[in-house]
């Protein structure tokens, strides 16, 4: 079980779809998420990508240098980079980072935005077009090793004697992470990736996903690893978790939901359409969901204003699966359900997916500074014996941690150290 944070390069706040409580995004900041990160044994961090982000080459460059073995999730961007220079991107920053690259194949689904970027195919033809990409930019790093260059002729990519003359570190090439729902998702992935990514839904739904990929990678051949992308919020009891989803989105109002909502309707991600269909069952029940308040489960949410939230109301319909709640995802794009409950219920949660075959947890929480310490106190002594062991650097990578532990008590004694499970 390896465990990813995220780097919130598109804003960070104590609530969603407000400024009230919200962080800068400077380097200052990033710069402590990601040594958090890196001090705390996360395996590495998730950079997004997209015109509402900074830049993820620039700052994933930028936390390099303040990090020590902290890996970083980047995203290469089929018709917004060219195969051969993003390999040469790669190469550069996989060798001056001492081998801490992983690659995120993004595909994109806002045609809105992919027009914006000079991109105007439709969705087939972008997934045409990635495959192709991602095949290029494999054999360009993979010949490097040898000197050897590569031709290729495609219907949307074409090289000749395209060569890479400095190699990255990691053979054959930084590892390539992908996700995407649709059929031509799941072929590219079965074909070429090395690991598939899933956004956080309901057990059973990422079981045939895993399934449908697993086969169809075992057809050509290969195997591929499973990642899940989730938000967290969790607490030492399972009310406190859940009153901090309600606070979460407790300014958020009726207007900003359907604005929101809005703009993922016009996207053609198979992925984003299936992540607004888990919440489908609150924006069913009204129009807008101030509209029916009086009509939505009563959860004792209040809103700023002094009367009831709309949006605190609905959290009977927002868990659509036991502890799997789809709140963040009435404004955010991507990834929007979190994992909410006490410290062994989430740890619980995570143990299912991962019987399901994922074995990589791309997390994140708002605010990301603080839940980054909160979920590494909480959950990592939870984990398995393996985990444990590589966070704590006895079974791999991430360097012990020395203490003292707490405030000594008394200006004499420390304090206890509670113990972790063997299990």
């Amino acid at each position: 079980m390896q465990v990813f944070w995220f780097i919130p390069t598109h804003g960070d706040s104590r609530y969603l779809g407000t400024s009230e409580g919200a962080r800068p995004v400077n380097h200052e900041y990033l710069r402590q998420v990601a040594v958090a990160a890196d001090s705390l044994g996360y395996e590495g961090v998730l950079i997004p990508t997209g015109r509402s982000c900074e830049d993820p080459w620039v700052v994933a460059s930028h936390l390099a240098a303040v990090t020590q073995r902290l890996k970083f999730l980047v995203a290469v961007r089929p018709g917004l980079h060219q195969p051969s220079l993003a390999a040469r991107m790669a190469a550069t920053f996989d060798r001056l980072s001492g081998g801490r690259l992983l690659i995120n194949l993004v595909t994109g689904g806002d045609r809105a935005e992919l027009e914006g970027d000079g991109v105007f195919l439709d969705h087939a033809q972008r997934y045409a077009q990635s495959a192709e990409f991602i095949r290029i930019w494999r054999e360009i790093l993979a010949r490097s090793h040898a000197g050897e260059g590569f031709d290729y002729e495609g219907e949307h990519l074409t090289v000749k004697g395209a060569k890479l003359l400095y190699p990255p570190l990691q053979t054959p090439y930084p590892p390539v992470y992908f996700g995407g729902s649709s059929e031509a998702a799941h072929e590219l992935a079965a074909e070429q990736v090395d690991a598939y990514l899933t956004w956080g839904e309901p057990p059973a739904e990422v079981a045939r996903k895993v399934v449908d990929v697993r086969e169809r990678a075992a057809r050509h051949g290969r195997t591929v690893r499973f990642g899940i992308r989730l938000h967290v919020i969790v607490r030492e009891t399972d009310a406190a978790a859940w009153a901090a989803a309600e606070d979460l989105i407790s300014r958020v109002t009726d207007e900003t939901v359907v604005q929101a909502q809005a703009v993922f309707a016009r996207m053609d991600s198979e992925g984003q359409r299936r992540m607004a269909a888990l919440h489908a069952g609150a924006r069913n029940k009204a129009p807008t969901l101030g509209a029916a308040a009086a009509s939505l489960p009563t959860e004792g949410g209040q809103s700023p204003r002094g009367g009831p939230s709309a949006i605190g109301r609905s959290r009977a319909d927002l868990e659509i699966s036991p502890n799997l709640w789809a709140g963040v995802g009435l404004v955010r794009g991507g990834a929007g359900t979190a994992l909410v409950g006490d410290t062994k219920t989430v740890a619980a949660r995570m143990q299912e997916y991962a019987d399901l075959g994922i074995d990589t947890f791309v997390l994140s929480g708002y605010p990301h500074l603080e839940e980054a310490y909160r979920f590494a106190e909480l959950v990592f002594p939870l984990l398995p014996l393996e985990t444990r062991q590589r966070i704590a650097g006895t079974g791999g990578t991430a360097r012990p941690l020395t203490g003292p532990f707490g405030e000594i008590v008394g200006n004499q004694y420390a304090p206890r150290t509670p113990r972790a499970s063997q299990s």
